[in-house]
Order: C-alpha cells, then sequence, then structure tokens
C-alpha cells in the first residue's frame, strides 16, 4: 500500500503509450521545439481541463548556511566555523513566519545545508532534538502554516550523523510537525555527476531511499532536476526514468520542478565550456549551460515522460518571469510560489521577483484564471486562507 492510496491527489495514470528511454531520446533530438511544446501542452490540457493555472504564496527559510557538502555548483553554503556562517534561531524564524502571514501565505519551504552534530568543534553543530524542537515550535505558534522543510541530503545527513534508521528519523519529524518534503538536492540522478558536483552529498540511490521512505510512511514529496552543467542527454533521461520509477511504486510525488544550473560565482560556473561555434550535444566533460529553449525542450520532454507525475513547476525564479509565462504553453500547470524569500539561486547572480499580484497577472495575460493553491494542489480561498488548516500527514505504512 502507497501514501498516494491516501493522498487528495489521485494517481495520475499512465499515458496509454508510454515512453521508453529511447523514445524520450530521439524526441528530444529530432523533434522541433514547437513540436514538443504542442505534444507537452496536450498532454497537460490533458491531465489539468481547469480553467486555473496555479501558484502557492509561501517564503523559502534557509535555516542555516552551515554545510559539510562540497557542492561546486553552490554559492550559497560555508563551511562550518567560518565567519559568515548562521543559523537562524526559533525566535528569527517566527518572525519570518509573520510577515509571511501578513501577505496570505499559507506555507514554509524550509531547508538548511548537511549541519554536523553538536560535538563539531567549529561550534556550529546541531543535536537531532533541535530540528524536533523547531517543527514543535512552528507547530505550536503557527498551527495554519503548512512544513514542507527538509530536502532529502538533510534527511539522510540526519539518518548518517545521529546513528537512526531512515524511518525513525522520518516518523520523529513527522511527529513534530514536518508534513511534507521538498526535492531539493536532486540535481542530476546519476552517480557519475554527483560525485563531481556534489562531494559528501547523498548519491542517487541515497536521495531516492529518503523519498521511497517518506512516501512509506505517509509524506508526499516534490522531486526536482537541476541540468544544464556536466551532464549528458542520455543522464537527464536516466534521471526521469528513475523519477518515473519511484512514482510507479509509490505514488508519492505531487510535483516535478525542472530549472536551469546558475552559475555566477560559483566554482563550477568557471569549467572549461565549448567553443561558440560547437555543434552536438553536451559530452558530459565540459560545461554546457541551458538557454531557455534547453528549458523548455527539457520541460516539455519531462512532462510527456512524466506520465505519473501529476503536476509541473514554471521555474520562473531561474529563467525571469517572461519565459516562466511560456513554460504554460510547454507542460507546467503551475507557477510554483511567489518565492518571499530566497537565498540560494541569488546567492548565484539571478534574482528573478515576482509577488502574488504580477504573478496573478502573468496567468491572467496567459489565458488562464490564477488560482492559489496548497502544497497538496488544493485551491486556497482566499478569504480563508489565514485560517487555512494544514492538512494531516496521510496514514502510515508498514515498510
Amino acid at each position: 500500500m502507497s501514501a498516494g492510496s491516501t493522498s487528495p491527489l489521485p494517481r495520475t495514470a499512465p499515458s496509454a503509450t508510454r515512453l521508453s528511454d529511447a523514445d524520450a531520446l530521439a524526441m528530444y533530438r529530432e523533434l522541433s521545439i514547437h513540436e514538443l511544446g504542442r505534444r507537452a501542452f496536450a498532454r497537460c490540457a490533458e491531465l489539468h481541463p481547469e480553467p486555473y493555472r496555479t501558484y502557492v504564496v509561501d517564503r523559502n527559510i534557509n535555516y542555516s548556511n552551515v554545510c559539510t557538502a562540497k557542492c561546486i555548483f553552490c554559492n550559497f553554503y560555508r563551511k562550518p566555523g567560518h565567519d559568515e556562517a548562521y543559523i537562524l534561531s526559533f525566535e528569527e524564524i517566527g518572525r519570518k513566519i509573520e510577515e509571511l502571514l501578513d501577505i496570505g501565505g499559507t506555507q514554509i519551504l524550509m531547508q538548511g545545508g548537511l549541519v554536523p552534530d553538536k560535538t563539531h568543534a567549529s561550534g556550529h553543530g546541531l543535536p537531532f532534538s533541535w530540528y524536533l524542537d523547531l517543527l514543535r515550535f512552528i507547530r505550536t505558534n503557527y498551527p495554519t502554516i503548512h512544513i514542507h522543510a527538509f530536502s532529502p541530503p538533510e534527511i539522510w545527513a540526519f539518518h548518517r550523523i545521529y546513528q537512526m534508521p531512515l524511518r525513525d528519523v522520518l516518523l520523529r519529524l513527522q511527529d513534530a510537525g514536518l508534513a511534507t518534503i521538498p526535492g531539493g538536492g536532486g540535481e542530476i540522478l546519476v552517480d557519475r555527476v554527483r560525485a563531481t558536483i556534489g562531494q559528501g552529498k547523498s548519491l542517487a540511490d541515497e536521495w531516492l531511499a529518503v523519498m521511497r521512505a517518506a512516501h512509506l510512511v505517509g509524506m508526499q514529496t516534490s522531486c526536482t532536476m537541476m541540468f544544464g552543467h556536466i551532464e549528458t542527454i542520455p543522464e537527464r533521461i536516466e534521471h526521469l526514468r528513475r523519477l518515473r520509477d519511484l512514482q510507479d511504486e509509490t505514488g508519492g510525488f505531487t510535483a516535478f520542478i525542472l530549472w536551469t544550473f546558475q552559475p555566477e560565482n560559483t566554482p563550477l560556473g568557471r569549467w572549461k565550456r565549448p567553443p561558440q561555434d560547437y555543434v552536438g550535444e553536451p559530452d558530459g566533460q565540459r560545461l554546457f549551460l541551458a538557454d531557455a529553449h534547453d528549458y523548455l525542450r527539457m520541460l516539455a520532454l519531462s512532462r510527456l515522460y512524466l506520465d505519473n507525475i501529476p503536476n509541473m513547476q514554471s521555474s520562473w525564479v531561474t529563467m525571469g518571469p517572461k519565459v516562466g509565462q511560456l513554460a504554460l504553453f510547454y507542460g507546467a500547470n503551475d507557477m510554483g510560489s511567489v518565492m518571499m524569500e530566497e537565498n540560494v539561486v541569488s546567492a548565484a547572480g539571478t534574482t528573478f521577483r515576482l509577488d502574488e499580484a504580477e504573478i496573478r497577472r502573468v496567468i491572467t495575460d496567459s489565458g488562464w484564471t490564477p488560482q492559489q493553491r496548497d502544497q497538496y494542489y488544493r485551491p486556497v480561498d482566499s478569504r480563508r486562507r489565514r485560517t487555512l488548516l494544514p492538512m494531516l500527514p496521510a496514514a502510515r505504512h508498514a515498510t
């Protein structure tokens, strides 16, 4: 039995003609962007015939930038002991939530780095009880806020650092108030790539193990892909296949979010690039940045390949509002978050901003009615959103 059987989202039935990896690769190589877009739009309309397109009002809270991993694509983290390393107090986090409530927000996306144990010599370590106390603090003081927190690499680090079974880690977080898990840290689910760009971070099987375990205790999650660096096109498709396979098994993914690597100020951004007149696919060795054309093609292919994941978000945060709007015609049915606060992408030099009114206008101009949603993609009535209660986690299931 899977989490999906008790979720408010019906499982998305695979399409009648499921794409193979070879199909996907051939489509990427042979179809025009217009044809990929046409097919993805048709599939999206089939899955989402409703007259609206959605968005969520939430806030990214990075409770800490302390991280023991060495991700060469990230300019946000600081090593334990670094002068700029920080861990927010509960009171600081509470003030951020108050500001979110003031603009009608319904949830927080809360992530940090891989913070070491409290015994770490830097003084920047934390006990596991700190995370539980933080969740209880939020749950007690802000009961209407949905807590979407701790990416799979963080949860894998809890499992390893505090030497607890993965399932026990998740159950204790869930009991303290964690409702759902973001898909951060997915990057490319191929170990050749992960070992190169994210040393010290969970490998592909470990990332997927966290998601599987979360689904089995009744927590729904999102899933992601960051592309446009040193991965090949077949490796992108392998990433999609691993997500689709797990979704077949558990049904626990609510949405897929695709974004492009942001190179500014990062070590990976200084990698060798192909010459400007290079014609061909990424070779897996040099840095091949993805532009708007690549993003829209990959989004459309993802919508067609991931036939069992119901929702696709537009990544206007990395692509800008115009391409983000165009994404609604290439397979996306959701504009994502108003992103009241964002620190990780902006640390890499990308600073697009949209408030709720602008997101609503973007959706309206595209021909749909804008609709605020919650983490489960349920419409939120703006007249009562400050009192909207978060959905209780789905029933737990034995492993």
